[in-house]
């Protein structure tokens, strides 16, 4: 089967931008921008339950993708949830100085709205892919298409607040118009260019929602994904804290994430090339190996570690684009080989162990934060650098030595676990 061409990789693509535009303030600058209103122990709780009901609904969603296959419909529909919930979200009403008991009735109905359209846009999005191509080195390149778009989707909104407003609040209020932008024009590229997907059987309904859990590659795949996934979640929820407290180096935080997006996007294609050389398991197991001697340092870096910090940065970034791009191309490998294969249910449970990181991450890493001490802007601040730099690396090291157990690969991209 000949390659697929550029313009099929691009257009399937171009909407992991405004969706991984719309996630990094949601994960990364969201904890901050409400820190001063509302306690991190308060905060803690909210992300916890919303995000977990987040993670929830994807097996739904899943189920429901193969119910009614047509993922240019439930898309559409996801948009102006997204669209409109993520500008709530980061728009700070005005009636908040003489009202502040709104701030979390507002924070949760908006970021409700925000978490539906993005699960059902990601998981619809996701499954749509493994359905385009039946090569799984093709498969892995449609997904590296939609990751490269994606890091220059976190570039901007990594680079953008700092380059609109004085303020990290200032600047993601403003940003609200980009996003809703970006998210119409890359949606219809995505929505009218994209094909229709090679359609399997039907499912019978929700009992088939966690089916995959009995096929045994991905119910041994799930726990390393969940350790690496906490590994990477930990990072992302207190690197603004990290940057402020630890570095001393608030102003230079948009750079960081510039550099460490910007380098997961130049690393995408090396992982895609190993991947089709030694097997999508072993490139994957590589990049951990990688992230891990990346990020042993940054414990130790203190107030005004710029230059060590932006080589942390460019080198566990670079191990970023693994973690994008090869486990859903493991996935579309695992439904291969299921004889009655169901994408929505295999890539709604991926989402909700995705997510369920994210929850665990925002809802156990504030509260210990608060209960040591730790508050932004000064406190304990080795707790702080444990809880980002060291505890990470246990999990990233327990994920590593799980996947190491994995039997060698029959074929590149096929995974027994």
């Amino acid at each position: 089967m000949s390659p697929l061409p550029r313009t099929r990789l691009l257009t399937y693509g171009g909407l992991g931008l405004p969706l991984a535009f719309a996630a990094l303030p949601l994960y990364v600058h969201l904890a901050p921008f409400y820190s001063g209103v509302i306690s991190l122990s308060l905060l803690g709780a909210i992300l916890l339950a919303l995000r977990f009901l987040d993670a929830a609904i994807d097996p739904l969603i899943g189920a429901l993708f193969d119910r009614f296959p047509h993922p240019r419909r439930l898309v559409a529909l996801s948009l102006p949830l997204l669209g409109l919930g993520w500008m709530g979200v980061f728009t700070l009403p005005e009636a908040w100085p003489v009202a502040p008991w709104l701030v979390v009735p507002w924070l949760v109905v908006m970021l409700t709205l925000t978490t539906v359209g993005y699960s059902l846009a990601t998981v619809v999005h996701t499954s749509w892919g493994a359905r385009l191509s039946s090569v799984p080195h093709e498969r892995t390149r449609l997904f590296a298409a939609r990751e490269g778009f994606g890091l220059v989707g976190v570039v901007l909104a990594a680079a953008l607040p700092a380059l609109l407003a004085p303020t990290l609040a200032e600047g993601l209020s403003r940003m609200g118009w980009i996003f809703f932008g970006l998210l119409l024009v890359f949606a219809a590229l995505t929505l009218v260019a994209t094909p229709p997907m090679q359609h399997g059987a039907r499912s019978p309904g929700l009992r088939q929602m966690l089916r995959p859990l009995d096929h045994p590659a991905f119910a041994r795949f799930a726990p390393g994904y969940l350790l690496n996934g906490v590994a990477a979640a930990l990072p992302a929820t207190l690197v603004i804290f990290f940057i402020d407290d630890v570095l001393q180096l608030a102003s230079q935080s948009g750079l960081f994430l510039v550099i460490y997006f910007l380098s997961g996007a130049l690393g995408l294609p090396l992982w895609v090339r190993l991947a089709k050389r030694i097997g999508t398991l072993e490139a994957w197991r590589v990049s951990m190996a990688l992230s891990i001697a990346a990020f042993s340092g940054a414990f130790w870096l203190g107030a005004g570690d710029l230059a060590g910090y932006a080589l942390v940065c460019a080198a566990s970034g670079l191990a970023l684009g693994a973690d994008l791009a090869l486990p859903p191309a493991l996935v579309a490998d695992m439904i291969d080989a299921d004889p009655a294969p169901q994408p929505g249910a295999y890539y709604g449970l991926m989402s909700f162990f995705a997510k369920l990181t994210l929850a665990l991450a925002a809802g156990l890493a504030l509260p210990l934060l608060d209960f040591w001490g730790y508050a932004p802007g000064g406190g304990n601040l080795f707790a702080l650098s444990a809880t980002y730099a060291l505890l990470p690396l246990v999990m990233k090291l327990g994920a590593l030595a799980w996947f190491w157990r994995a039997l060698p690969t029959a074929r590149p991209g096929v995974v027994p676990c």
